[in-house]
């Protein structure tokens, strides 16, 4: 018998087995690195991503709140120039929405109420400022009849005035109004309702002493 093939053979065989075990610990943890790299990978981006943030391209609660316009309208105001966000906050209120292309029916109400100088000279106010096709929601001689009578529409146009600014996580609740009649607030940042009705499409918009919320409905005072 060979007994130098016999020793061979046993020994090509641990060897075999030896180098077999070494290639799959290799493996385990090639994968093992593989996966931990893809955990942490998953954990930083995780990390990047503000708690909360909205799947859509709509504003969350603490970007409302952080005092940036929000709501659908936003989109028809300017990008540059007077009538800008930029631009508004540089002006008084009045001023400010007469150069706003959304609010051109208001600012005509305003002028014929002379109120203009009440409202740019006002501190620190809010302003429900109601868009001009929440205006044309009212029968064309109601609003003849309102325009034409100056108290009336005085009235009407301070109800929509609160004596301070209020921001978004303010907002909800009641507040009595330059009019002296109290309006009431639904809901949460950014979904806004005014006394059931009016609908904040723009909110949180600021003038140079006004915080604005334009809404698509003009609201009567109950007297």
């Amino acid at each position: 018998m060979n007994t130098t093939v016999l020793v061979r053979k046993p020994f090509a065989a641990v060897l075999a087995a030896g180098l077999l075990a070494a290639s799959l610990s290799a493996c385990s943890s090639s994968g093992e690195a593989k996966s931990s790299d893809t955990a942490k990978s998953t954990s930083a981006t995780a990390a990047a991503q503000p708690s909360g943030a909205p799947a859509s391209g709509a504003p969350s609660a603490e970007q409302v709140t952080a005092g940036q316009p929000f709501g659908t309208a936003c989109a028809a105001v300017p990008k540059d120039g007077a009538g800008s966000f930029s631009g508004m906050a540089k002006d008084p209120v009045a001023t400010a929405a007469s150069n706003n292309p959304l609010l051109s029916t208001l600012v005509t109400a305003v002028k014929q109420a002379g109120l203009v100088d009440t409202l740019n000279s006002a501190k620190n106010i809010t302003v429900f400022a109601p868009t001009n096709d929440a205006f044309a929601k009212l029968p064309k001689k109601d609003l003849d009849a309102v325009l034409a009578d100056k108290d009336k529409l005085t009235k009407i146009l301070t109800y929509h005035v609160v004596p301070q600014r209020l921001a978004p996580a303010a907002l909800a609740g009641g507040h009595k109004t330059l009019a002296a009649d109290d309006l009431t607030v639904t809901g949460a940042a950014p979904d806004f309702t005014v006394n059931s009705a009016a609908k904040v499409l723009c909110g949180d918009v600021q003038t140079a002493n006004a915080t604005v919320y334009i809404v698509d409905t003009v609201l009567m005072p109950a007297s």
